[in-house]
């Protein structure tokens, strides 16, 4: 055998040994979802009980930043301290970035104003301003201070805009570069500059006020002559960001037109800072759920939210379904001489109205969800209005139905698996129109359908199941 190819097989056989080496070590620490294992955190909760700080740092080192920061979350609220400092020298900014944020508000607040401004500078400026804007105001300010005057006016500039918006969202670590030049000038640019983005996709190419007139992907950089002009090979055609869009409206244009990164503008039209699909992702997953928590009353919904925070946000809601749960209880109030006379209305009303309320959850759900994608528009609205009702229609015949027949059978009164039938047909059309009238109402009204869409839909279909049930037990004559 030729030395040479035996040396190569040493060097395969070394690299596969390795390769399955670090696959069992990481199935010792991830399970098939590739989340930490049980076994894997409580292995570092003992070590950190011992004040074992070696075995707790050989342990952590092989994880991702991105695992190191789902382990703070994982771990007991009395360890992620001695934790952080069993690995001080892995806690760099890719896993702080990356933390939770109660969890990076808890391990940040004993820090002294130039560490966290030391840490601030080594960020992304979105991912900066992201931990200093959940700082107090005074605790803002020192960090502040002790910042380089470029990355402070960065951060001021981008805590200057609203919330939840583009101006806050973006990175102000972007390249632009005039259309007058040519590729390779672009490139010797590139190439030579040393304080440029350290990731990006695309070079924004910019007239001489600094307003975006195209883009050039990096493939066509690389691809396009040195001669060419950036004017011939960059395209016009961009979608640009205004400063003040809320973020859920950018996520929804990245999803539309499969953006991999975008440019942001002021009121001006100027070039201010970009987004990119990284950031957008977060963006999707947290309006997503966002969405859902509002609907059930749920507040942030995040598990490391203080205990104090989820009771405040959570008996807010409940307060004002009470509230309305009267209006329900007022209507079986009115009829409870029928209700004496015949029990087994008792015993149906809340079939009558817990279907409602289902049917009514689904309708909201569908509708929620098509306004926050721009499924659903006033060109539309009517259209989606005569399909749910059109649903509502073939679900309450369906239900009525069965629920007629069922009661007949049960109680030996046809008259009164007619009458429930009838008032089930009723509530699922009302619940259908309701779960698509109240979200679009609050919407016209500029206010957020999530948030309280759920309780209107509720106290109708209840209301309302209850009032039609019993009315039509009441004059049909099955109550003697």
């Amino acid at each position: 055998m030729n030395p040479e190819d035996y040396d190569d097989r040493l060097i395969d056989s070394a690299t596969m040994a390795a390769t399955e080496s670090r696959a069992q070590d990481s199935s010792d620490r991830f399970d098939d979802d590739n989340r930490l294992k049980p076994d894997f955190i409580r292995r570092i909760s003992e070590a950190l009980a011992r004040d074992e700080t070696d075995q707790v740092y050989d342990l952590v080192e092989p994880l991702h930043p991105a695992d190191i920061a789902d382990l703070f979350e994982l771990i007991g609220r009395d360890q992620r301290r001695p934790l952080a400092r069993a690995i001080s020298d892995l806690m760099g900014v890719e896993v702080i970035a990356e933390l939770n944020d109660y969890v990076r508000e808890l391990f940040l607040e004993d820090l002294p104003a130039e560490t966290l401004a030391d840490i601030a500078e080594q960020l992304d400026t979105d991912d900066a301003v992201a931990m200093i804007e959940d700082l107090d105001e005074d605790d803002q300010q020192a960090v502040l201070a002790e910042m380089e005057p470029e990355d402070r006016a960065a951060i001021e500039s981008a805590l200057s805009y609203g919330e939840e918006t583009a101006g806050r969202l973006m990175s102000r670590d972007y390249v632009a570069f005039p259309e007058h030049r040519t590729v390779g000038d672009l490139i010797d640019f590139l190439r030579e500059n040393p304080d440029l983005a350290t990731e990006f996709w695309e070079v924004f190419i910019v007239d001489a006020g600094h307003h975006p007139v195209g883009s050039c992907a990096l493939s066509w950089i690389l691809r396009t002559p040195r001669s060419v002009t950036l004017s011939d090979v960059m395209k016009r055609d961009q979608t640009l960001i205004p400063v003040t869009m809320d973020q859920e409206e950018v996520a929804l244009r990245f999803q539309k037109y499969a953006l991999i990164s975008a440019a942001v503008v002021d009121e001006s039209g100027r070039l201010v800072g970009q987004i990119t699909v990284d950031d957008i992702v977060h963006i999707i997953q947290e309006e997503a759920g966002e969405d859902a928590l509002l609907l059930s009353g749920a507040g942030d919904g995040d598990i490391n939210e203080p205990i104090r925070d989820s009771y405040i946000s959570r008996v807010r809601w409940l307060i004002a379904n009470l509230a309305t749960a009267t209006v329900a209880s007022t209507v079986i109030a009115s009829f409870e001489g029928v209700i004496s006379k015949m029990v087994a209305l008792a015993t149906l009303m809340p079939i009558v109205a817990g279907l409602g309320g289902n049917a009514g959850t689904q309708t909201l759900a569908v509708t929620v969800r098509a306004l926050a994608t721009n499924q659903l528009t006033a060109t539309n609205m009517w259209r989606a209005v005569k399909r749910e009702i059109t649903i509502a229609l073939l679900n309450g015949g369906t239900v009525a139905v069965i629920i007629g027949v069922a009661v007949s059978l049960i109680f030996g009164n046809m008259a009164l698996g007619m009458v429930i039938a009838a008032a089930m047909m009723t509530n699922i059309v009302i619940a259908g129109l309701a779960g698509v009238l109240v979200p679009l109402t609050l919407e016209k009204w500029n206010a957020d359908p999530a948030i309280s869409s759920s309780i209107f839909v509720t106290m109708t279909t209840d209301s309302m199941g209850f009032l039609v049930f019993l009315g039509l037990a009441s004059i049909s004559g099955i109550v003697g």
